[in-house]
């Protein structure tokens, strides 16, 4: 586990996150994640750190309004999301998409959300 950094596209937002395990990565089928194609990585939400351009990203919610999906306002990218579990919890989606160093071509997808189906 290691330490990645990334961005949005045109750079306006970086982070990074901590102990990443690229093998628990996931797809989701639901409205907004099917058409945005994220391989995400759900971790605690102290793993993403140093985020920059917070005042270039916009909040879009949906549905039941529990998750976070920022985009950055001047290029569009969806580098993560932020939300509270059922326990509770706080999490952050990474999108490894964005993550630099990270060939998404390799990711093996570990589980496949389904959800359409909420």
């Amino acid at each position: 586990m290691t330490t990645h950094h990334g961005s949005c596209h045109c750079g306006a937002v970086q982070f990074d996150v901590d102990d990443l395990e690229l093998g628990k990565a996931a797809t989701c089928n639901c409205s907004i994640c099917g058409r945005t194609g994220a391989i995400m990585l759900f971790v605690p939400e102290d793993k993403l750190l140093n985020v920059v351009g917070k005042e270039t990203m916009t909040d879009y919610q949906f549905a039941k309004k529990n998750t976070h999906h920022v985009f950055c306002s001047t290029c569009g990218c969806r580098p993560f999301a932020w939300g509270k579990g059922k326990d509770g919890a706080s999490w952050a989606m990474v999108n490894l998409r964005c993550l630099e160093g990270v060939d998404p071509h390799t990711i093996e997808v570990a589980s496949r959300y389904d959800g359409r189906a909420l």
